[in-house]
């Protein structure tokens, strides 16, 4: 049975369901999901979470992700990309400082309202459905962090962006808000997601390289990176026979490391759960050992 987490570069024009449902035959399992939404036409990192790493996914929905936009200026569309129908086009006069000026707001804790072409649910419709039927309903702004907005590049009618954002963030709306910002209307020309938590687009496999290896019986799961990769960034304990022993029966004990959250090792070296520690109390928060 393979479990882990394998990190795709998705091709455009895939769904992310596309993509895990290809990858169901490839590794032969119905237990597996993805860490994060793509649009079709967006590209970039995706996490596939493969088997007993499937446990792992409610944790990968908080990550931070990184990503590369291209925002085309003067045009206005509805579903806040290239790929829909342009409702106003302006004439760009902009230049380089006022845009860069222009970016400053859209920096740290801002609120933003999702789009209507979104998997959202209002009154428990998903708003893309509304949207395809004519209709537009009222949305609540979300609080998100745009850690880091860099201009790459400007040409004056087109920019390309680096974003260093929050769960829950969506980059055609930011896109859209510049162009607002600016008076002259934006949207979302191309997007690449090069990070996604623990892993970027130098970790990740094409499947124009995977597919084909898979189908000439090649062996693919040396793809797959272990499920505590991807917390990588808590701190490790390897524990005491004893107290693995504790673990594997969900029972909690006193430690005395600092409070926080801690990757737990068997003494052998098995990645037995995630687990904090509060008041001198170690617990686990999620366990990852087979049973």
């Amino acid at each position: 049975m393979a479990n882990g987490i394998i990190s795709i570069d998705k091709p455009q024009g895939w769904t992310s369901q596309d993509v895990t449902a290809r990858l169901r035959r490839v590794f032969n399992t119905r237990r597996i999901g993805h860490g994060g939404t793509l649009d079709p036409m967006a590209t970039g990192v995706l996490p596939v979470f493969v088997g007993r790493a499937t446990r792992g996914v409610e944790f990968f929905e908080h990550a931070q992700k990184i990503y590369e936009a291209t925002l085309r200026l003067g045009i206005a569309t509805d579903t806040e990309d290239i790929t829909g129908t342009v409702l106003e086009e302006k004439t760009v006069a902009i230049t380089e400082a006022e845009f860069l000026k222009v970016l400053e707001q859209f920096r740290g804790e801002i609120m933003q309202v999702p789009p209507m072409y979104s998997a959202l649910k209002v009154n428990g419709k998903k708003l893309y459905d509304l949207a395809r039927a004519g209709k537009e309903v009222e949305r609540q702004p979300r609080p998100i962090t745009i850690y880091e907005l860099e201009c790459l590049a400007f040409s004056g009618n087109e920019a390309k962006l680096r974003v260093h954002c929050s769960k829950g963030t969506y980059i055609r709306t930011l896109c859209k808000d510049i162009g607002l910002a600016l008076g002259c209307g934006g949207c979302m020309a191309a997007l690449r997601r090069v990070q996604a938590g623990e892993y970027t687009i130098a970790d990740s496999v094409s499947l124009e390289q995977l597919l084909p290896e898979s189908e000439q019986g090649m062996e693919v799961e040396h793809y797959l990176k272990p499920v505590d990769s991807m917390f990588a960034s808590y701190p490790a304990i390897t524990l005491t026979p004893n107290q693995t022993k504790r673990v594997r029966n969900g029972n909690s004990f006193s430690h005395t490391a600092e409070p926080g959250k801690y990757r737990l090792y068997s003494d052998g070296g098995e990645f037995l759960a995630l687990a904090q520690i509060q008041d001198g109390v170690m617990s686990t928060i999620k366990s990852f050992f087979e049973v």
